[in-house]
């Protein structure tokens, strides 16, 4: 018996620390996530501290990624935790050199729509299925990344937050509309 109230216990902690995150992270409409982040310039300790503190609210937030714009700073980097990484990595001034032309269409989600997330609602949107990214770290050092699948989508995903692009700018025209009736419904009961 003392095991399942423990449980409930780690699981109430897990939704306070979910829901802590979620309150930190800006959601749609909030006109900060259309507008294109500034390079970044300064790599010091000042980095380093927004990079782990977003991969904090990124795992608090159970999400894949979370670019800076989504905690209203508009400063040019991401965080994101691939599928087969065993550490979080941030990326800082991302850009896209290459891109495959075989594409795919698959649904995604995003922290700045928590109101889909928690209506079990994903957006299709086709991006390409393999891409290469030259970044920097936090430290200022050049990477290049090089994803396929479902971390390619991630990168791209937070890449067009930089850019103040959301899934749903990306999806067709009748995934927009069926998204934007579900937000409706779900923000008119709240």
């Amino acid at each position: 018996m003392a095991t399942t109230s423990r449980r409930s216990d780690e699981e109430r902690d897990d939704d306070r620390r979910r829901a802590a995150a979620a309150a930190q992270i800006r959601q749609f409409p909030d006109p900060v996530l259309k507008q294109r982040a500034r390079e970044v310039e300064a790599f010091d300790a000042d980095l380093e501290a927004l990079a782990d503190r977003m991969v904090g609210l990124m795992y608090d937030a159970h999400g894949a990624g979370l670019a800076a714009p989504q905690i209203g700073l508009l400063r040019r980097i991401f965080v994101y935790q691939g599928p087969e990484a065993e550490e979080a990595r941030a990326l800082v001034n991302p850009e896209v050199v290459e891109a495959s032309d075989e594409r795919d269409v698959d649904g995604e989600g995003c922290l700045s729509l928590d109101v889909l997330l928690r209506a079990g609602h994903q957006v299709p949107v086709e991006r390409p299925l393999r891409v290469r990214l030259r970044a920097r770290d936090v430290a200022g050092n050049e990477v290049e990344v090089e994803a396929e699948g479902h971390e390619a989508r991630i990168l791209q995903h937070e890449l067009d937050h930089l850019d103040g692009v959301l899934i749903l700018d990306r999806a067709e025209r009748p995934a927009r509309k069926e998204a934007m009736r579900v937000l409706r419904e779900a923000l008119d009961a709240e």
